[in-house]
């Protein structure tokens, strides 16, 4: 397992520039090309979501408010929790900072890339209306670009796992419910009496996931709809009572933030422009914006018109890292638990543990929860959509099948195995995603001038 970290961590090496580039450089360049429409529309946003302009005619499976549910349940995850935990333990606090960046850029991103999942939706094998960056990829660059999509699906059959979130799931489950010092009187050995009881936790949440995952698009929308908006709700109620209880650390915790952001003799590897790339990497990884993932649910859309789909898209970043990693990195600073020698979900539990006592654990515990199982239900679809379109729609049903066992594989590997799986898969999909949306943005921007005429109209 060793020399397998070793090869993910050198391949995360080569593919760092690319992904930084295309992501960034590419989506400053969304921003300035779109003359921020998506941010001046952001309250039509809103109204759209609300079901405002619904049309039950229209070609899709599922409505808007159902696939931004079931986009955010695979974004608003425990990579809001533990990936900023993270993320401040390898770049310290100024990481936050370059989160926000990536996060507001991202919005812009998948405007555009959501927006061309349903100008540019096709058909799997089975004759079902599907959308993503597979199809986008081939229907809007042609033939030729085939490739490009085969490679970015690919990449999905590893970056769509839910290894990440069984992983962080598991060591929550441990630090909470069985504390170390119970195991052996559990049933574990002194020699290792983490392994037994962390398969137990892996085989118990892959059966749990797959009464959901194996029921489709449909069970998955419904299930992501219940559990999103009250998960998302209890989390934030339970760090603003944090930062009420401790309101006079939350203006130095955003004042360190903004300070050590700018930090350019800080420590990390790679200096300054290492600092940046880890909020770049784990924003990536917050709310999937330039990942092509988000486009494969909005793509299902019962909307005819992409310029809607792709504004009610562009809230997926607002809410998941504007909102959740911030509240979630204030607690985390002001709490002092960045300052000492843990990571991932471990840093946020303790953060939950000084500010709320005993109650941070259990209620923790029941929002990671929460959080994980949704995150497992919308990402397995993804991986689906990825083999059946490198093979059928039959076939692709089997991937459920490998993504359960993947689970347990997860909840006993080590988290730097897991993330660094997940960073380059993460990485390599980027790549052909955001080739394709740059090349398609003037498509977009028609469609924009098209809408917009349209609502002037209407509303004259």
């Amino acid at each position: 397992m060793e020399h397998f970290n070793d090869f993910l961590t050198k391949a995360i090496a080569a593919t760092e520039w690319p992904m930084f580039i295309l992501l960034i450089g590419g989506g400053l360049f969304l921003v300035v090309y779109s003359k921020l429409l998506p941010y001046r529309y952001f309250s039509h946003a809103i109204a759209i979501t609300a079901g405002k302009y619904d049309n039950d005619k229209a070609k899709g499976d599922v409505s808007s408010l159902q696939a931004l549910s079931a986009a955010v349940a695979a974004t608003v995850g425990l990579g809001n929790i533990s990936g900023v935990a993270i993320a401040i333990h390898d770049g310290g606090p100024g990481v936050v900072f370059w989160i926000w960046m990536t996060a507001l850029i991202g919005m812009c991103i998948k405007f555009y890339s959501c927006s061309l999942s349903i100008m540019h939706r096709g058909e799997d094998s089975d004759g079902k209306l599907q959308g993503g960056p597979m199809f986008y990829i081939t229907k809007g660059l042609g033939k030729k670009a085939r490739p490009l999509a085969i490679f970015f699906s690919i990449a999905g059959l590893f970056g769509f796992l839910g290894v990440f979130t069984a992983n962080q799931f598991t060591e929550t489950f441990m630090s909470v419910v069985l504390p170390e010092e119970n195991l052996i009187s559990l049933g574990g050995t002194e020699k290792d009496p983490l392994f037994h009881w962390k398969l137990t936790i892996g085989i118990v949440l892959a059966i749990i996931s797959s009464f959901v995952i194996f029921g489709g698009l449909k069970n998955i929308a419904k299930v992501a709809t219940a559990i999103v908006p009250f998960m998302v709700m209890v989390y934030l109620m339970a760090v603003i009572v944090v930062m009420v209880l401790n309101a006079s650390q939350v203006a130095p915790a955003l004042k360190l933030i903004l300070s050590e952001a700018w930090n350019f003799k800080t420590i990390i590897t790679g200096g300054f422009w290492g600092l940046v790339i880890i909020g770049v990497r784990r924003a990536m990884f917050s709310n999937e914006a330039g990942l092509g993932s988000a486009p494969m649910y909005h793509g299902q859309s019962k909307n005819d018109e992409p310029i809607r789909e792709g504004l009610v898209a562009m809230l997926g970043p607002f809410i998941d890292t504007i909102l959740v990693c911030t509240f979630t990195a204030v607690v985390i600073i002001l709490s002092g638990a960045y300052q000492n020698d843990t990571n991932g979900i471990v840093m946020t539990l303790e953060a939950f543990r000084t500010t709320l006592g005993t109650y941070g654990d259990d209620l923790l515990m029941v929002i990671v929860t929460a959080f994980a199982l949704s995150t497992l239900f919308t990402y397995s679809y993804y991986g689906v959509k990825s083999l059946s379109f490198l093979t059928n729609a039959k076939i692709g049903k089997l991937y459920n099948v490998y993504f359960v066992i993947m689970i347990v594989f997860a909840a006993i590997a080590s988290l730097d195995v897991v993330k660094n799986l997940i960073d380059l898969s993460y990485a390599l999909m980027v790549i052909p995603n955001m080739i394709a949306v740059l090349l398609l943005a003037p498509q977009v921007n028609r469609e924009a001038k098209v809408y917009f005429t349209k609502m002037k109209r209407q509303h004259a």
